[in-house]
């Protein structure tokens, strides 16, 4: 799906180390949804990590993650989040944003399912 324009809340002049940082964005689509999501880079993950004193990203919704936060990176991995319907771009979107999208009860159905569909 075509990109109509991202927008960020936050300037990206305004980011001291584009290197190591996230940043909220606006992404429309040209259906006219816009959805919001999160940028970062590999570095602000290994910075988490070690300011929380930890070996992992715990469970959260996840970022689109870019070498550097630079208007090109960030529309070049949005782009390629947005082919195929922007399943990816929609996916992200809802898992951060929709509980009711990922209901437990659901995701353990759907579990179920493939099981049953592996022991044939």
């Amino acid at each position: 799906m075509k990109i109509q324009s991202i927008s960020y809340p936050t300037p990206l002049s305004q980011i001291v180390d584009i290197e190591n940082d996230n940043i909220d964005i606006f992404v429309e689509l040209q259906d006219g949804m816009t959805y919001t999501l999160v940028v970062s880079t590999p570095k602000n993950q290994l910075w988490y990590m070690d300011k929380e004193g930890l070996d992992y990203i715990p469970p959260h919704p996840p970022d689109i993650i870019v070498r550097s936060l630079t208007e090109e990176n960030i529309w070049k991995a949005v782009e390629s989040f947005a082919t195929g319907n922007a399943y990816w771009l929609k996916l992200y979107y809802l898992s951060g944003s929709r509980e009711a999208a990922f209901d437990i009860t659901r995701l353990d159905q759907m579990i179920e399912m493939i099981k049953i569909d592996n022991e044939d």
